[in-house]
């Protein structure tokens, strides 16, 4: 869960944004001269006197101190365009008037989710009626997991289905073909997992029932990635070491997120908090080792893995179906090795640059 610095006058309550971020963010209440004796959070709401100049000085220099990339958002009046001007002279890096809405701090803070869905110009996507379905659902799975929401299980389901007939009738090249038009990376990721999973059963002859349950698996394996800025999600080059840090945490921010929906499988939660793990015991968030990983997690991680081989991205070419299966080969006994030989099938159904 996200931790928020909430720094604030004498007078100051807590307990309004703490009913606002309920389930998202922990609330970690400072008296303004109790703060400056520590350092900045990467996430620091600042909700104090503007006008008593003599400390202005101080808290510029403390707000010196955050770390690089974090935010600084100060709760002004409405009405003051001094405090605007001062609030931001001080280091600030948004503003927000006061009584402001969760939905308005998580956007400063985060970003906008909703940039993430389908450009409706782009008509790849829209002529599509499958991936058009999957995109709409992806919009509302990470609406649901930014602002704490219910997750609409069966609006899933029902994408879910129409993503399956689509495969069964076309194919999955077709399916990669129009994916890997889609702007965002989040997106065209959680799409091409989502198709490639969907294969994989098809290849090994799963049920229908099951293909459903891994097209569904496919959709929500990052749902995690709506609590983590949108500025990391999408930015267009290698992650350094501290955003990769805080990437790292969406399988957790993911099963956070599920709080709001006890009606899902174990299984899926599950596969949500566990499909960066390894069977040699290399991944993470809990180094789980072979035996405690399931059969559903060891299929999306192949399916994760591939995926994120082979998607377009602005400063790198996506890798053919060949080349992204020998990494997979090359994984050793990170992967199910049964399970990856019979994936090769899938990576060679006409996946190329």
């Amino acid at each position: 869960m996200h931790r928020i610095m909430l720094v604030g006058d004498t007078g100051v309550d807590p307990r309004y944004l703490r009913r606002q971020l309920a389930g998202i963010a922990e609330i970690d209440f400072q008296p303004f001269d109790e703060a400056l004796r520590s350092h900045p959070g990467n996430s620091t709401i600042l909700d104090i006197d503007l006008g008593r100049e003599t400390r202005l000085l101080h808290l510029k220099e403390w707000l010196g101190r955050k770390p690089a990339g974090a935010k600084a958002i100060f709760i002004i009046d409405k009405t003051s365009h001094l405090q605007n001007t001062r609030a931001y002279a001080l280091g600030a890096t948004d503003v927000l008037n006061r009584r402001f809405d969760g939905r308005e701090l998580l956007k400063k803070l985060l970003g906008d989710i909703a940039s993430l869905s389908a450009d409706p110009t782009n008509p790849a996507i829209r002529q599509s009626a499958a991936v058009s379905a999957a995109v709409d659902t992806l919009q509302n799975i990470f609406s649901s997991a930014c602002l704490g929401e219910p997750l609409d299980s069966s609006s899933i389901k029902s994408a879910g289905d129409t993503v399956v007939g689509h495969l069964e009738a076309q194919g999955l090249k077709a399916w990669i073909d129009t994916v890997r038009t889609h702007h965002s990376l989040t997106y065209q990721h959680c799409l091409l997992v989502t198709g490639l999973a969907i294969a994989f059963g098809q290849q090994i002859k799963v049920s229908h029932a099951d293909r459903q349950r891994l097209s569904f698996a496919g959709m929500l394996h990052d749902i995690g990635k709506a609590r983590v800025p949108v500025a990391i999600l999408e930015k267009p080059g290698p992650l350094d070491g501290d955003e990769m840090a805080v990437m790292m945490k969406h399988p957790q921010f993911g099963i956070d997120a599920l709080s709001t929906a006890p009606e899902l499988p174990a299984e899926m939660l599950d596969m949500v908090i566990h499909h960066h793990e390894y069977l040699d015991g290399s991944g993470y968030p809990h180094g789980l080792c072979a035996g405690e990983i399931s059969d559903l997690v060891r299929m999306i991680t192949i399916a994760d893995v591939f995926g994120a081989l082979i998607e377009r991205r602005s400063y790198k070419p996506p890798l053919s179906g060949t080349a992204a299966y020998k990494i997979l080969l090359d994984m050793g006994p990170k992967l199910d090795k049964d399970l990856v030989r019979a994936f090769q099938p899938v990576a060679d159904l006409g996946v190329h640059h």
